[in-house]
């Protein structure tokens, strides 16, 4: 039994998802769960199984150790069967015959991106060098051109021209993270071609080690230009056809996909406010099988859209406050189900989550003639997978930061995954709060042991705050474990879920069009102040912190700013101080392009209102962040400096976005704690 502390145990666990079963893929009987796991709790070499739905019996397929790698395999495809997997490791292609668990790697001449096997198990199709690359599962070639080794279907025509990967904005805020799909019969591929050259370059230096260059990332800012994306047909017999549409006014490519009616893709404009769906054919052509439009923005949802085998599109419409799913433009779902993700379809039936409570996520079925039906019960944020009449089951709750999955099949016992997570250190069990005129959902956590009357804590917010990310939820997630750890240091903490946050609608999400600031600033204070109200003497509301990270650190930097009168002092991790340095679809979006709304950039950026901090402000970057720049850092602590207005910067060395050196992670959380009580007096 483990008696690390909090901090060390979430650096060792990778935030205690090592050892949890994910990606899981029945087989079109429903037989055999493929999955991904590692041997233990803190073990990152994450293997491939399979498991036995009728005896649970788990056979290991592929052991990354056994490859000699020192890597864990990260993602697999399969072919239509089940009975192959394809995956690339330590720059070589590998596959598996799932059947007999034996693992061979298929030469390839450079290393592979995205391997994905064709429907019937013959091909394999990969990015190397740009290129978009096919290779026969036996070794040899297509099997089209006499058996020859492999050989590519598309080479970029120059530099920063890749075909069949998807560019930076798809993969981060589309929910597209693929740029190639093979047709049904495994002839042909639909590929994405990107062409990089348009977009801006930045580049990301090591200060701690002078001697290595810079490392240089074409990152589209606000305002400039995207990448040009363009799609194409390319069948194994060397045709190649482009597919046409107005790219000119819809610059995004934001889904695409091959299914037995033919390859389909969703386009959208810069502006956002309009999205069109549409089939393709043979020769290239579209014709658009459905179009909508949003004043604000159109807002993209993971697996659509998609058709069943009928035929029928399975799209999302926003109407009267509440965020459908629809079926051939009809919604199906009833008013106040928010529809999160739609995961799949089988036959004539739709495997989708959906929220009727912000802080529960569902898993829902939807069948012509009998309507939605959930499949999940109990608190917690539910999803899964189905196929051949195996529904794998995952749950997050209490206890399971990182997810529990269970396989249920008709008529017999439900069959739990064997999990090696590490549990949580203690329990977490906060009050779940509704505040406000709002109610804004928000979750307070008091010390281990605390007793009414014991007098009033100092107070610790720490949201997020903002779209894309909720906190407040039943799930269980890691956040609360961090959470639930400083107020054990003391502190009251109150997270709360301000307008813009998900799960509660499109009236709500949409709230904070053209102003990222004042809203969700305002649901903080707001939340602090009726969370003191409906708790009286137990908040210190003249001891206030505030903490946060990415746009929560901007929150955090923002609350100091703005509102010294309420809080106190901030930790302030990878926030974004000029909204102009951030991505063109992330932050036009809400704020249109810069060009046209500048007050909307000018009105939300920290660096103007520098010269007001007089409270005590950290500031934490890692110096190799390609999503939040240092620049946003720098810039900010430079504009502070200029006003004379003295405060802190924790660089940390070789660190992205989201840190994971155990040593940075162990330590960090010990360094704001540090600040946090000195800056408010506590120590």
């Amino acid at each position: 039994m483990t008696t690390d502390s909090l901090p060390r145990r979430l650096a060792r666990t990778h935030r205690f998802t090592l050892g949890v079963p994910v990606r899981p893929e029945p087989s079109p009987d429903g037989s055999t769960v493929l999955f991904l796991r590692g041997r233990g709790g803190t073990d990152p070499l994450t293997c491939l199984w399979a498991l036995d739905t009728a005896t649970g019996a788990e056979r290991l397929i592929a052991d990354p150790a056994a490859l000699g790698s020192a890597e864990g395999i990260a993602e697999y495809s399969t072919d239509a069967a089940g009975l192959l997997a394809a995956f690339a490791l330590d720059g070589a292609l590998w596959l598996a015959d799932t059947a007999a668990g034996t693992v061979r790697a298929v030469p390839v001449p450079g290393p592979p991106q995205d391997p994905r096997l064709d429907p019937a198990g013959r091909r394999i199709a990969y990015v190397s060098g740009g290129a978009l690359r096919v290779v026969g599962t036996d070794g040899t070639g297509d099997g089209t051109d006499g058996g020859t080794d492999d050989r590519p279907l598309a080479e970029p025509e120059a530099d920063d021209v890749a075909y069949g990967l998807a560019e930076y904005v798809a993969a981060e805020e589309m929910h597209r993270d693929r740029g190639h799909w093979w047709s049904p019969d495994g002839t042909a591929l639909l590929a994405a071609r990107v062409d990089h050259r348009p977009v801006a370059r930045i580049f990301l230096a090591d200060p701690t080690d002078p001697h290595h260059p810079p490392r240089t990332i074409r990152y589209p800012l606000a305002g400039t230009a995207n990448a040009e994306v363009s799609l194409w047909l390319l069948g194994l017999d060397g045709t190649r056809t482009e597919v046409r549409w107005d790219r000119a006014a819809f610059e995004y490519l934001t889904a695409a996909g091959w299914d037995g009616h033919g390859p389909y893709a969703a386009v959208q404009s810069r502006d956002q406010r309009t999205v069109r769906t549409l089939a393709i054919g043979p020769d290239g052509a579209t014709r658009v099988l459905a179009e909508r439009h949003d004043p604000h923005w159109i807002e993209l949802l993971p697996g659509l859209p998609a058709r069943t085998a009928g035929g029928a599109l399975v799209d999302t419409a926003d109407l009267d406050g509440t965020r459908h799913l629809t079926v051939d433009g009809e919604p199906v779902t009833p008013p106040g189900l928010q529809l999160r993700a739609v995961l799949g379809t089988e036959g004539e039936q739709v495997l989708f989550t959906a929220s009727d409570e912000p802080t529960e996520t569902h898993l829902w079925t939807y069948r012509p003639g009998t309507g939605p039906r959930r499949l999940s019960n109990g608190p917690g944020l539910h999803t899964g997978v189905r196929r051949g009449g195996t529904l794998v089951l995952t749950t997050r709750s209490p206890g399971h930061p990182g997810g529990h999955s269970t396989v249920l099949r008709e008529g017999r016992p439900a069959l739990p995954f064997t999990s090696y997570a590490e549990p949580p250190v203690g329990t977490t069990r906060p009050e779940l709060l509704r505040l406000g005129p709002y109610e804004l959902r928000a979750a307070l956590f008091l010390p281990t042991g605390h007793r009414p009357g014991d007098g009033p804590l100092p107070v610790l917010l720490d949201p997020y705050g903002g779209p894309a990310t909720q906190k407040v939820t039943t799930g269980g997630l890691w956040w609360d474990q961090v959470s639930q750890w400083f107020a054990d240091q003391g502190f009251a903490v109150l997270v709360v879920d301000g307008r813009g946050t998900p799960g509660r609608g499109p009236r709500w999400d949409k709230t904070i069009h053209g102003d990222k600031a004042e809203p969700a600033l305002g649901d903080q204070v707001e939340g602090l102040r009726a969370a003191a109200r409906l708790r009286p003497g137990l908040l210190d509301l003249d001891r206030v912190g505030i903490r946060g990270w990415s746009y929560g650190g901007y929150l955090a930097a923002l609350a100091v700013l703005r509102r010294p009168d309420v809080f106190h002092a901030a930790s302030a991790g990878a926030a974004p101080s000029d909204w102009r340095l951030y991505d063109t679809h992330w932050q036009e979006r809400f704020l249109g392009h810069p060009d046209e709304h500048p007050e909307h950039y000018d009105g939300g950026s920290l660096i103007a209102e520098a010269p007001k901090l007089r409270r005590p402000l950290l500031l934490i970057q890692g110096l190799a962040d390609d999503n939040v720049h240092p620049a946003h850092t720098l810039r900010l602590s430079a504009a502070l400096l200029a006003a004379g207005r003295p405060h802190e910067v924790l660089p940390l060395r070789a660190t992205g976005h989201r840190p994971t050196d155990e040593a940075v992670v162990e330590h960090l959380l010990t360094h704001e704690l540090h600040f946090l009580r000195r800056s408010l007096g506590m120590e």
